[in-house]
């Protein structure tokens, strides 16, 4: 009986001392240096320069009209885009997808 009078009494305590104590005082930070203007072929250039080489890029044309691009990443699988509707509207397919999608359907939504 009395453990739980106990803790209630601790518990209203802590809960004033915890109200008592002022938050903490908040400083705006100081605004950054502006970036240094690096010009290129200057002395404060940056030693390391990352280039990233070019995807290649094939065209497959029937009768003028691009129909396909086969596009290589360099250091990556190639992949599709295919035009199946001649509007322009380019759809990305992969050599490992076979293309096949389970249906998906809502059966019972709990709003």
């Amino acid at each position: 009986m009395r453990s739980p009078l106990l803790a209630l009494a601790l518990a209203l305590c802590a809960g004033t001392v915890l109200a008592q104590t002022a938050p903490p005082r908040l400083e705006p930070l100081p605004e950054p240096p502006p970036p240094p203007d690096v010009r290129e072929g200057s002395a404060e250039e940056p030693r390391v320069r990352i280039e990233q080489p070019q995807e290649v890029v094939e065209e497959i044309r029937d009768n003028g009209r691009i129909v396909m691009l086969k596009v290589t990443p360099p250091g990556g699988a190639p992949y599709y885009l295919i035009d199946t509707t001649g509007n322009g509207n380019w759809v990305r397919r992969d050599p490992t997808d076979p293309g096949i999608r389970a249906p998906m359907w809502v059966i019972r939504s709990f709003d």
